[in-house]
């Protein structure tokens, strides 16, 4: 197609019908089966006609090539004004090689690696037929009920954005290479707040809570380059964010400055009218058009009805013409006129996909994410112990999660296949004992008798991959079914034992904390998830990850998460006061923010600044040294924390600010500096305005939320 092609010119020949189009929607099905002629009961739950089909503008679903060459290629032949279909799909962390899922991505705090990451899945999704991803997540979480946790990166505003934008460069580039795919961040706004932690739900906050904690990741999304919005299924401010134009109109186009299309999430907009802001199919086009989503997923409310309200000066005609302007725009700068299949190649992505090169990224990346929870010394173990696997995911597949696009469980190394990789099959005997969440007991005699026959034990726990993500929610965060008492009959046997934890979300595992001697978190891990965690448990690389969720103590404390408020009655040990505190359980949770174990040990010294006050337009270092004081080499997260003591709001206990990771040679030692700006000190106060204000904040520096070296200082402005 032309290359030069006037987009203005473009829409000004398109007829209304022609541009609704573009603001639809469809699965795969509709394309595909219309080569037959038989989409009749599609096309009638839709009330469309077989015609509107090839003025659509976008499809959801298509996973291959093939199908998206031929259906691009139909489109086109029976198009009128010839303007390619964009392919969208899920893809959140991998497409055929699946790395860990996002919130285990997060626990690297590794940046470079969450953007080679989304590089990798770029290359396979493009080579595949897919030209934009809903993704990254940036939704901040707090509540491990909620199922979609596993695809945050976790409970702190500042670090959701650096991996926010690090997966959008990753997915983007600027656009200009073929293998680039659209990132969508998602889900517009505040999401991960959803009451009791249950999907779909209700969210209800202050603006200021909106602005402070909520936004900022979406906003780093954006800033770094991202090309697309997804609307939340979520009210704000009790109108829901498909219909919201706070969200839409005032804060994301005018005050961010953003211009390009925002797409519904699945049905969305005809769920205004179950949320009860819309009578019908009209109202609800009314409220989102002018709200301004352009894209309207699986429903078909625009194009029933805008056409009417446009001719009867209910909806101005230039809402819709931006919408496609929009539209038009983002498939000129992918290049699609001029390559409507972009990189699509079904031999190549067949050559390509889960290549040995990308097995050895997600492999390497995998086990940065690995969280060293508990380690009473027995790990790592040795390679010339024989070792039994016992659990339902002793050599289970399904660990990639929820959502894991093309993965394949064939394709995946299980812990079992990992460990005999390792150190040889002769060395290592596996039996399940139970079911992920079953109650049958029988088979803990076989796992008993197995377990009798080896040195160390390894217990492979935690819930099925299905049952996180979306729709997902969990009232009880402990583990499913009969495994506990499995541990508990295992544990009987005296001999050295170490639980790996296969999950989407931080569990309420106090329990085993208590008796289990060793506690890896492997989270859901991916293609390569065996391998990585056989480097881990047997030393050849040494855990560096470290949480980026707090886990709680108990379900009962939740929400739980470090930078919270303090209260007019704080909590302090031994006071006799009433204060803000639990009867029965403790206020904090049972690992914190930050928090993880390495096989090594590192020494922090005090902090030292380089001056006591600073002005607005100074800056100030902060620094600590750092020593390996232990036996092994290994790489330490050192995090900076403040807090302002005193604002015209409340301000958290402490906020993070940086971080460094350092690699240390045993013996070896190094300063780590952190430069302080009046702009790491602005917060959003009352009336919303983001400023720095006077006053005394402390500096903590360390290896996590709960462990800090703390300096103070002043700023005057």
């Amino acid at each position: 197609m032309d290359k030069a092609i006037d987009i203005n010119e473009l829409l000004k020949t398109m007829t209304i019908e022609e541009k609704m189009g573009q603001l639809m929607q469809l699965i795969p099905l509709f394309y595909d089966s219309s080569k037959s002629g038989s989409i009749t009961g599609p096309l009638s739950d839709l009330n469309m006609d077989e015609d509107m089909i090839w003025k659509s503008g976008s499809v959801i679903g298509v996973t291959n090539a093939k199908d998206m060459i031929d259906i691009q290629r139909i489109y086109l032949e029976k198009s009128n004004k010839k303007i390619p279909l964009l392919f969208m799909y899920d893809v959140i962390h991998g497409f055929r090689t699946i790395f860990p899922i996002p919130l285990g991505m997060a626990c690297s705090w590794d940046l470079d690696s969450a953007e080679q990451l989304a590089r990798i899945t770029a290359i396979e999704s493009s080579l595949s037929g897919v030209q934009v991803t809903f993704s990254p997540m940036a939704d901040l979480v707090r509540d491990p009920r909620w199922g979609r946790v596993m695809e945050s990166t976790g409970e702190d505003p500042y670090l959701n954005g650096l991996f926010a934008a690090a997966i959008v460069k990753g997915y983007q580039g600027n656009l200009d290479d073929p293998y680039n795919i659209i990132a969508c961040i998602k889900h517009f706004a505040g999401y991960g707040a959803v009451e009791a932690g249950r999907e779909y739900n209700t969210v209800d906050m202050s603006d200021h809570t909106l602005r402070e904690y909520y936004l900022p990741s979406y906003k780093a999304a954006l800033d770094a380059g991202c090309e697309m919005v997804m609307a939340a299924f979520n009210p704000i401010h009790g109108i829901p964010a498909t219909g919201n134009r706070y969200l839409m109109r005032d804060i994301l186009r005018k005050e961010w400055g953003f211009d390009g299309p925002i797409i519904s999430d699945w049905a969305s907009i005809e769920e205004l009218i179950k949320h009860g802001v819309a009578a019908n199919g009209k109202e609800a086009a009314i409220l989102a058009i002018e709200a301004g989503v352009d894209i309207e997923m699986m429903t078909s409310n625009y194009i029933n009805n805008l056409k009417q309200l446009i001719e009867e000066g209910i909806v101005a005609q230039v809402l819709l013409d931006e919408a496609v302007l929009r539209i038009l725009k983002l498939k000129e700068k992918f290049g699609l006129f001029e390559n409507p299949y972009k990189a699509a190649d079904p031999e190549k992505a067949d050559q390509t996909c889960v290549c040995e090169e990308f097995r050895q990224a997600a492999r390497e990346i995998s086990a940065k994410t690995i969280v060293l929870l508990k380690n009473d010394g027995i790990l790592p173990f040795s390679k010339d112990k024989k070792v039994a696997i016992i659990g339902p995911h002793a050599d289970n597949c399904g660990i990639s999660g929820n959502w894991r696009a093309l993965g394949r469980a064939d394709e995946t190394i299980s812990l079992y296949a990992g460990i005999c990789n390792k150190i040889g099959s002769n060395l290592v005997v596996m039996e399940k004992g139970c079911e992920i969440a079953g109650q049958n007991e029988n088979d803990f005699v076989k796992a008993i008798n197995v377990a009798k026959e080896a040195d160390v034990i390894l217990l492979a726990l935690g819930e099925e991959q299905d049952k996180t993500g979306e729709a997902a929610s969990r009232a009880f965060l402990t583990l499913p079914g009969v495994q506990e008492k499995l541990v508990d009959a295992i544990l009987k046997l005296n001999k050295p034992t170490a639980v790996v934890l296969f999950n989407g979300r931080p569990l309420e595992i106090k329990s085993l904390e208590e008796k289990v001697p060793a506690i890896l978190e492997a989270w859901f891990p991916g293609t390569e998830g065996g391998n990585a965690i056989a480097e881990i448990l047997y030393g050849d690389v040494n855990p560096s990850a470290r949480l980026t969720m707090s886990f709680p103590y108990t379900v009962g404390q939740i929400p739980v998460y470090y930078n919270s408020f303090n209260t007019g009655r704080p909590y302090s040990e031994g006071c006799a006061d009433p204060v803000s505190k639990y009867l029965d359980i403790p206020n904090a949770p049972l690992y914190p923010f930050g928090y993880g174990l390495s096989y090594t040990n590192f020494e922090y010294r005090e902090i030292e600044i380089s001056k006591k006050t600073m002005n607005q337009e100074e800056t100030l270092t902060a620094s600590i040294v750092v020593k390996n004081v232990g036996a092994m080499g290994g790489i330490e997260t050192v995090q900076l924390y403040i807090r302002d003591l005193v604002g015209s709001t409340i301000r958290p206990l402490m906020e993070l600010k940086g971080f460094r990771q350092i690699t240390l040679g045993i013996g070896e030692e190094q300063k780590v500096e952190f430069e302080i700006t009046t702009q790491m000190l602005k917060f959003h106060d009352f009336k919303g305005n983001f400023k720095a204000e006077a006053g005394e904040f402390l500096v903590m520096i360390g290896c996590n939320s709960r462990q800090v070296d703390t300096v103070g200082f002043r700023l005057n402005l």
